[in-house]
């Protein structure tokens, strides 16, 4: 598929285009080129953002990272940081967003991210964040309190009953 088309995707995915699906969308243009990545139909490709913003949706039509699969992750630190992973070769890196021109308007940040090479966009850096283990599929639990299915890593004990951390209440003396 041609870049014109992957964008399209894209754009059909999110509702509109704006400058930060564009950020995703260079984002992910740039870690096929150095990764030498393909979409993931499992979790060959990982991806952990640094924020939750509109360019997540082009890294999951682009390269096929999603929550659900477990090859999506949020390290949620405000950042246009992005750390891409190839699972098959071992290889990742981590792309932070330069600083774009001051003053810009909405519209002329836009058409600015759009003319960008991926390269003028993003510093490339090493990850900092080790590569994360496949995703597991966790036993669940019927929580004792709501009556709710729970995975078991999410239940707690309380007495003999299993809680979910909704109905638990936790205990901490330095904190009341």
């Amino acid at each position: 598929m041609d870049n014109k088309a992957l964008w399209e995707k894209c754009v059909a995915f999110h509702g509109h285009e704006c400058g930060g699906l564009t950020i995703g969308y260079k984002a992910s243009l740039y870690a096929i080129e150095l990764l030498e990545l393909e979409f993931s139909a499992d979790e060959q490709v990982v991806c952990i953002a640094e924020n939750d913003a509109c360019g997540i949706d082009a890294i999951q039509v682009m390269l096929g990272c999603s929550a659900g699969k477990g090859n999506l992750l949020f390290h949620l630190r405000g950042k246009s940081a992005y750390s891409f992973y190839n699972r098959k070769t071992g290889k990742s890196v981590r792309l932070v967003m330069k600083p774009k021109p001051e003053g810009m308007t909405k519209g002329s940040s836009f058409a600015y991210y759009q003319a960008c090479e991926p390269k003028d966009m993003f510093e490339v850096k090493e990850t900092t964040i080790a590569l994360p283990e496949a995703a597991r599929i966790f036993t669940s639990y019927v929580c004792d309190g709501c009556g709710e299915s729970t995975g078991s890593h999410w239940i707690r004990l309380a007495g003999d009953k299993k809680l979910c951390l909704d109905c638990y209440e936790s205990y901490d003396r330095f904190n009341v």
